[in-house]
């Protein structure tokens, strides 16, 4: 997860209602803490939702973010594009199936996905039919094999072993002064290289919502000199991976967005 910096803070704290919400709907502090990947200390801390971990709290509770901070999200609906939104919950979904395999509870609402007759809609559909027959424990398994394994997984979803064919090299160096020139910082915990692609999904969807408030063009440079060199080969390679059964669907939803998002970045301004 990606963010500003921020302090520990020690004293009673009062939960808002949108941090109750959350923690109600998957079933209490620690299980909320598990499906976004930090420690369960980290999230009793809390008084509110931290705005760097609002997008991950929705896509793993489906409180929507209006609710789980109104206070940043009344006002940005209101300026942020209705596209632009959209972008950034598909950017969000996608950054939140890279980082860890779904939980029960998120392969039920991918279930209920449905779509139009449009390439995107497609992938929506065959998502939500892969959902609804997986179970829990053979894609968490499927998720080892595809990116952890004994060694190595099938695939490694990272800009650098993508562009050179070795981990942490040149594009990693690039990306991190970028990443400092547009603001975004690493949040304590987080050991995964920047050029991971669920981390880069994970950008796009705070500059698409609107979350991290980046110079004019940031968006842009960050998907066409970080992205587009290598991501959509990712996808594809997902989506015929040998290991894989439910992410061959994420593979080729991954694929197709980001063959709409390169059309977008290629029309003149």
């Amino acid at each position: 997860m990606w963010c500003g910096g921020g302090t520990h803070r020690h004293k009673t704290l009062m939960r808002d209602p949108g941090l109750s919400e959350a923690i109600q709907a998957v079933g209490g502090v620690s299980e909320l803490a598990r499906r976004i990947g930090i420690s369960q200390p980290s999230v009793s801390n809390w008084d509110k939702i931290p705005a760097e971990r609002v997008l991950a709290v929705e896509a793993a509770t489906g409180v929507a973010r209006v609710r789980l901070r109104p206070d940043l999200y009344r006002e940005q609906q209101a300026e942020v594009d209705e596209i632009d939104l959209a972008r950034a919950q598909e950017y969000a979904l996608i950054s939140s199936l890279l980082a860890r395999a779904p939980d029960a509870a998120l392969l039920a609402r991918l279930s209920r996905l449905g779509g139009d007759a449009s390439p995107l809609g497609i992938a929506h559909m065959a998502l939500g039919e892969a959902a609804s027959r997986a179970d829990v424990t053979k894609v968490e398994r499927e998720y080892f094999n595809l990116f952890i394994g004994l060694g190595r997984g099938e695939l490694l979803p990272y800009a650098s072993y993508y562009l050179t064919g070795f981990l942490n090299e040149r594009p990693l160096a690039r990306l991190r002064d970028d990443l400092a020139q547009f603001g975004v910082e690493r949040v304590e915990g987080n050991y995964e290289p920047e050029d991971h692609a669920a981390t880069l999904c994970e950008i796009m969807a705070a500059f698409a919502g609107g979350r991290f408030p980046a110079g004019e063009g940031a968006e842009r440079r960050l998907f066409e000199k970080h992205m587009a060199p290598w991501i959509g080969r990712f996808f594809a390679d997902l989506e015929r991976a040998q290991a894989g059964d439910f992410y061959r669907a994420v593979g080729a939803l991954g694929r197709v967005f980001i063959e709409i998002e390169s059309e977008a970045f290629a029309l003149p301004d």
